[in-house]
């Protein structure tokens, strides 16, 4: 397992849910972390001495880079991204919305896409670097009407495969987190399942520190999370 103390890790849409999960553990693993969310003031910082906030919006790419100079001028590395940022957007195939499709594809897509691109030197010249995105089991099969989130979560496994080859030989390794129904502000209006029996954000918090350690010899490509049984093909 890597060590984590001197890592520093990126990750997007920290101030709630899955990401604030993922960096509360990641911080408790001794890990050092620049967390970006659309209102920084609602970030928590922990552990000033390892923590940097910063405004990262999706839709704005002028935020994504200065948060990435930022981070570099702060700690002068980067080892690991999470790109957790996302949204649902209800949108069906006879819905004629492409405004809100195009927005579902700017934050689901095009933003870890911006994201990517940025950290990359940064990732190969770590030697461990990582990526994490969180997709989601829409992006394997298709359960519901929501063609916008399934089309964008579809597209983030693309490119989660397409980051993991283009840095392997440097030693980055890029992970697609799937999971189904987590209990978070999202599925606050789902009622097919109970959120008593949907995922915790701290168990996911937990595999995505476990990626996150893992040497290079040991990558996971895809890690599919379920709280309920279903067929995968």
């Amino acid at each position: 397992m890597l060590e984590a103390e001197g890592r520093v890790v990126m990750v997007t849409g920290a101030n709630r849910g899955i990401g604030r999960a993922i960096a509360k553990k990641l911080l408790e693993r001794g890990y050092t972390l620049s967390l970006g969310a659309r209102d920084p003031g609602k970030l928590e910082t922990w552990e000033r001495s390892r923590v940097l906030t910063a405004c990262f919006e999706a839709t704005d790419k002028r935020t994504h880079r200065a948060w990435v100079d930022a981070t570099i001028e702060r700690f002068g590395r980067v080892d690991g991204l999470v790109n957790n940022a996302g949204m649902s957007g209800r949108i069906s195939i006879e819905d004629e919305d492409d405004d809100a499709i195009d927005q579902v594809w700017q934050v689901n897509v095009k933003a870890p896409l911006s994201m990517i691109r940025l950290c990359l030197p940064y990732l190969r010249a770590s030697g461990n670097g990582r990526i994490i995105n969180v997709a989601s089991l829409s992006g394997k099969r298709v359960r519901n009407d929501n063609v916008a989130y399934n089309m964008s979560k579809f597209a983030v496994m693309a490119l989660t495969h397409s980051a993991r080859r283009l840095g392997w030989e440097d030693g980055v390794r890029a992970t697609a987190l799937c999971p189904s129904f987590v209990q978070t502000a999202m599925t606050s209006d789902v009622t097919k399942v109970d959120a008593s029996e949907m995922i915790a954000p701290d168990d996911l918090a937990e595999l995505a520190a476990v990626i996150m350690a893992l040497p290079n010899t040991a990558s996971i490509a895809e890690l599919l999370v379920n709280c309920r049984l279903e067929d995968m093909v």
